[in-house]
């Protein structure tokens, strides 16, 4: 992968990827995962497909993309550091499983690389209401061959270094805008092993590069998709996550 001045671009033409259909049932083969969590539920391959279709309508898109964002979401407080394997006890007896354990874990902070992360950053606060927010404004130069991306604005809480953040944006394709907000994040105080990235889909370039950079970061995906083409985009994706959801394309 090629690398601009400033470090944050990534080529296209990674390994192919598919999914194939098994009695009845979607499985994901291809990419490597390169450490990430792909979350493996039949509700978001049905709701990714709904996502994906060209003739999935602004308003459609919208409703299908609330209700995934909001597994994502659960998917991804289920792996907070406070949780652990523990035990409950129910009206008939014990019952073994994950539980919260206030000791073990750090104040939460969702940050979101705005405007796309904000759909999915507004899941996980409806989950967890009162977490702490933060917002990163990077966009790619689309005039540039590499899609190099740019920092326009940032608002932190003060302590976030003391916090456990959840990095949200839908889709990660070269990986350079992530990169750049991972660093934002780094460079206020927060420990890369303490961030989470919480996405939807994945090109393997962009992860693989992500993972070379910061191989502490847990990455929860619904999917890694099989490449970038020439352009820089996702495929087979499903186009801009931004523009399709509020109808700006």
């Amino acid at each position: 992968m090629n690398k601009s001045s400033n470090g944050y671009d990534c080529v296209a033409n990674g390994t192919n990827g598919s999914t194939v259909i098994q009695n009845g049932s979607a499985r994901k083969i291809g990419p490597p995962n390169y450490g990430a969590t792909v979350i493996d539920s039949r509700a978001v391959d049905y709701l990714l497909m709904k996502l994906r279709s060209k003739d999935t309508e602004s308003k459609e898109f919208m409703v299908y993309g609330d209700r995934l964002m909001t597994i994502l979401a659960e998917e991804a407080l289920c792996r907070l550091p406070s949780v652990v394997v523990g035990q409950v006890e129910t009206p008939c007896g014990t019952a073994h499983g994950l539980v919260d354990d206030k000791t073990k874990g750090k104040k939460t902070c969702l940050v979101s690389v705005v405007r796309s992360g904000d759909i999915l950053q507004e899941a996980v606060r409806q989950l967890e209401p009162g977490v702490k927010v933060g917002k990163i404004l990077i966009q790619r130069d689309e005039e540039c061959p590499n899609k190099t991306p740019k920092l326009f604005y940032k608002k932190l809480p003060k302590d976030i270094a003391d916090c456990f953040v959840i990095l949200v944006d839908p889709m990660l394709a070269t990986s350079g805008s992530a990169r750049m907000a991972l660093d934002v994040l780094v460079s206020d105080g927060v420990l890369p092993k303490n961030i989470m990235f919480l996405n939807l889909i994945c090109a393997p370039e962009g992860l693989k590069k992500l993972k070379e950079v910061y191989p502490e970061i847990h990455v929860v995906t619904g999917a890694i998709d099989s490449h970038l083409n020439e352009k820089a985009y996702i495929v087979p994706g499903l186009g801009d996550y931004g523009d399709r959801y509020y109808g700006t394309e």
